[in-house]
């Protein structure tokens, strides 16, 4: 695979600025596949630090699971249209701007950790499901936070755009608990907040901050929160809404991924040790995923996903 780092900037307001101005807009009477044709081009948007699904190895290079999934879209992307050179542009994307890039046309896959709900989809679309996830915090051991309660008062940090703040955000004004909350860019600074003191918290999907505890210089330092903020809430590699075509052709692909590769993939990131640092997350394969992987579907409904 013939890959080409792009370099765009990721604060929200310049994506939201670019969206009539992008010359890679999928075109409306061909959608993705058109577009892919005639550029002879795939651009894949990836995340800097949401391992082990997409984060950048030490070569700064993008890998994780999710990134293992779009490459299987691409191979069938290139069968599909005859493309065997087909270039792969990797164009980073944050919690605040994947949203807009991908419907602005920058970005034709997010191979990433983005949960599918019934908000999303009225803006964007999701192949089948590749996670399950809740949303919990994270703290210092030292201070004692097990319940939400306990953070009543303090200065909590979450990923702007994400699911997670609002969820916080509502708790926080359900409860009355008078949380400052802080957004930051991404999950990195989330935890360094945690870590340095200037957030009592980070509220983030549990599978997002074991990655982030084991990676640390001193995973003993933190402790998870005994409460969730949610249901479990299915990942999806997110692409564009309204356009039936593309969206069949990576849905078959995903699919056929997860019957034939899935639990294979999964042990790989999830149970054995990962670059660059050889952290293991040590999360097996639950009963819920594994009969999303037998029976794949795109349904945001946390219910669904009930083994």
């Amino acid at each position: 695979m013939r890959i080409t780092p792009r370099v765009l900037s990721t604060t929200f307001g310049i994506a939201i600025g670019l969206a009539a101005l992008l010359p890679h807009q999928a075109r409306a009477d061909g959608g993705t596949l058109q577009k892919i044709k005639e550029t002879g081009t795939i651009t894949l948007g990836y995340r800097e630090s949401s391992a082990p699904f997409s984060y950048l190895d030490d070569n700064q290079k993008p890998v994780g699971y999710a990134m293992d999934i779009c490459t299987r879209v691409v191979d069938a992307v290139k069968k599909e249209l005859s493309l065997p050179a087909l270039k792969v542009e990797l164009t980073p994307v944050t919690s605040a701007t994947r949203i807009p890039l991908m419907a602005n046309g920058t970005i034709d896959l997010e191979c990433g950790s983005t949960t599918n709900n019934v908000d999303r989809q009225k803006q964007v679309g999701f192949t089948n499901t590749h996670f399950l996830t809740a949303s919990v915090f994270v703290g210092k051991k030292s201070a004692n936070l097990h319940k939400i309660d306990d953070l009543k008062g303090k200065t909590v940090a979450s990923t702007a755009g994400s699911t997670n703040i609002g969820q916080l955000d509502k708790v926080n004004a359900d409860r009355k608990l008078g949380i400052t909350v802080v957004p930051v860019k991404d999950h990195a600074e989330g935890i360094l907040m945690v870590e340095t003191g200037r957030a009592a918290a980070f509220v983030m999907d549990d599978v997002i901050i074991a990655g982030l505890v084991a990676s640390a210089k001193n995973p003993a330092m933190f402790a998870l929160g005994d409460e969730a903020f949610s249901k479990p809430e299915p990942y999806g590699i997110m692409l564009r809404k309204d356009d039936p075509t593309f969206k069949a052709l990576v849905d078959k692909t995903t699919a056929a991924f997860f019957k034939t590769e899935g639990p294979a993939a999964y042990a790989k990131w999830f149970t054995q040790p990962i670059p660059p640092k050889n952290i293991n997350m040590n999360l097996p394969l639950s009963p819920a995923m594994a009969k999303a992987m037998k029976t794949p579907s795109d349904n945001p409904d946390p219910a669904s996903y009930a083994p």
